[in-house]
């Protein structure tokens, strides 16, 4: 049974950090490219980072670009989300997405091509 679980959210102060965990189970994880996308209240799903199978490339969405960083330890099967700088505008429920990316070629921000998801976990910020 394939299945990715966040963990890490929660309150945190405007200028505030937190740290996101996705654990992957039931897939080769290192094959698998790895994303991370947010849904605010009333809004639809959106790409925030994407990280490549190899490690080597990685994607960022304007808004998040500086503050956050995406990164993976295949030896633990889990990515990662380091979000700083943290603004009121980043709340949302963010959710772990993974596709099998040896041979994709379709875009990392396209949440189309991400066929497992996790089930989310809350980010607040609060102002």
């Amino acid at each position: 049974q394939v299945q990715l679980v966040e963990s890490g959210g929660g309150l945190v102060q405007t200028g505030g950090s937190l740290r996101l965990s996705c654990f992957a189970s039931g897939l080769t994880f290192s094959h698998n490219d790895m994303g991370w996308f947010r849904q605010a209240p009333g809004k639809e799903r959106d790409f925030v980072a994407a990280i490549r199978w190899s490690g080597g490339g990685t994607v960022y969405v304007d808004s998040v670009k500086g503050r956050f960083t995406i990164s993976r330890d295949n030896a633990k099967n889990t990515v990662y989300l380091q979000m700083n700088s943290l603004k009121p505008e980043d709340t949302a429920v963010y959710y772990c997405a993974a596709r099998f990316g040896v041979t994709t070629t379709q875009a990392m921000d396209d949440s189309r091509s991400y066929d497992t998801w996790g089930q989310g976990t809350q980010v607040t910020v609060s102002s």
